[in-house]
């Protein structure tokens, strides 16, 4: 089954490259570092907690960053995130927030929310970085360092509500009216005939956002959505 990894649009598990300029790039020097996974998604009547593991598949010693922070309004224009240095307060616990991997080390770094799951869906992002070390080279060097956006959701304890389309000419625009975040994908558009098929973009949709579509034909729409477990089909 095809998944979303993140909205294209920008808010949504997003890789990341930070470069860190020391000289002319002669002899690029490498710090790799791999995740088991860039999206953690804490279900109810699951465990509220999960684990990333953090590997350096490189042949240097580097150091491991995890910062934190919740995401208001996502999905919307007044989307922003917010550092909450406490996670009594923030609701998320990151451990360990720093690390040293040797080259080949595997770690674990657990994710876990400490706050009651309600009606209301909690959004992090935990960004998970390596930081500048020594660069181990006979000429100026060029180090490059890749970092993950790790997105995590907490589901409300109940889920309600529903994806709801309204056409407007060829224009689809879909709102979120459920209390959690809701993948959009496999979406396909036939023309009267029911050829000529049209595959549509793929979105995940936050709680109270909204997307737009442009469609080729006037015929009806489908998509398949899912907010994390089973996925449905609808027509619009």
């Amino acid at each position: 089954m095809k998944r979303v990894i993140d909205n294209l649009s920008g808010f949504g598990g997003r890789l990341f490259a930070a470069i860190a300029l020391l000289a002319l790039a002669i002899a690029p020097a490498r710090a790799d570092m791999v995740l088991s996974q860039v999206i953690v998604d804490l279900q109810p009547e699951k465990p509220n907690h999960d684990d990333i593991e953090v590997w350096n598949d490189g042949p240097e010693r580097i150091f491991v960053v995890a910062e934190p922070s919740q995401v208001q309004s996502p999905g919307t224009p007044t989307e922003r995130r917010v550092t909450i240095a406490d996670p009594a307060i923030s609701g998320l616990l990151v451990t360990p927030r720093r690390m040293v991997l040797e080259p080949g080390q595997r770690r674990i770094i657990r994710l876990a929310a400490l706050l009651p799951r309600d009606m209301a869906e909690r959004i992090y992002r935990v960004t998970v970085k390596p930081v500048a070390g020594p660069v181990t080279a006979e000429a100026t060097a060029l180090k490059i360092l890749l970092g993950y956006d790790v997105l995590v959701l907490v589901r409300p304890q109940q889920i309600v509500g529903e994806v709801t389309g309204r056409r407007t000419g060829r224009r689809l625009a879909f709102r979120n009216e459920s209390n959690t975040a809701q993948e959009l994908f496999d979406g396909r558009q036939c023309d009267a005939a029911g050829k000529n098929c049209k595959a549509l973009p793929s979105t995940r949709l936050y709680a109270g956002a909204q997307w737009n579509v442009e469609l080729t034909y006037d015929t009806p729409v489908e998509y398949r959505l899912t907010s994390g477990n089973d996925s449905s089909v609808k027509r619009f």
